[in-house]
């Protein structure tokens, strides 16, 4: 069983996302944590019932981790491009408790599992060999915590909700299907569009935004 996570903004640097999801939801989300194992590091907000936003970057104070990062985060020129494209809520992040099982059948889509941190490993995480994103994003990176449910206590709740999280796609049968095979709930609603793109509806104390 996969279920959602949380929903990402991949960024050129972190300024530029906390910037863009201040103009789309009127909230300036706080610094969250460094990860120097993946040479990145992010901003988090809750979105209730465990769900949280993150806008991740590559650190330019970090170290080269001489691996694949995650979220397709060393192709610079990529994420560039889609940020430029207004791809911003560029994908999401699926957890489950039996990770090797989803990657044993599907390894092709989402990659092989990392233990990170390497040396005293607190999660799983998938990553393709060529670090891209799992089908451009329309799938989810997985993350298995050992069982564990992902401590809210260093996310700021500042009264965001998820309402709603939709996957514009241009084979949303084909997508919905992956979906429905894989065993996953929370996913995003698929329709129909000639472009790709993510937009999630969020109810704020300022009212419901959308966030692109």
């Amino acid at each position: 069983m996969l279920e959602l996570d949380h929903i990402t903004i991949i960024a050129p640097s972190l300024e530029e996302g906390v910037s863009h999801v201040q103009e789309c939801l009127g909230l300036n989300v706080p610094f969250g944590q460094r990860y120097p194992y993946m040479g990145t590091h992010n901003h988090l907000l809750q979105l209730g019932n465990s769900l949280y936003l993150e806008i991740v970057a590559i650190d330019p104070d970090g170290i080269n981790p001489n691996r694949k990062r995650w979220f397709g985060l060393d192709d610079q020129a990529k994420v560039r491009s889609d940020w430029e494209a207004g791809l911003r809520l560029r994908g999401w992040v699926a957890r489950t408790k039996a990770i090797e099982n989803v990657l044993n059948r599907h390894s092709e889509i989402f990659g092989r599992k990392v233990p990170l941190p390497a040396d005293e490993p607190l999660f799983q995480f998938s990553i393709p060999d060529d670090g891209s994103l799992p089908l451009n994003g329309a799938a989810p990176s997985i993350i298995d915590r050992y069982g564990k449910p992902r401590s809210m206590e260093n996310i700021l709740d500042l009264g965001a909700r998820l309402k709603s999280f939709t996957l514009e796609h241009p084979e949303p049968e084909q997508i919905s299907a992956l979906y429905q095979r894989v065993g996953m709930t929370g996913v995003p609603d698929v329709v129909k569009s000639e472009s790709f793109r993510y937009y999630a509806q969020i109810d704020t104390p300022g009212g419901i935004r959308t966030l692109t």
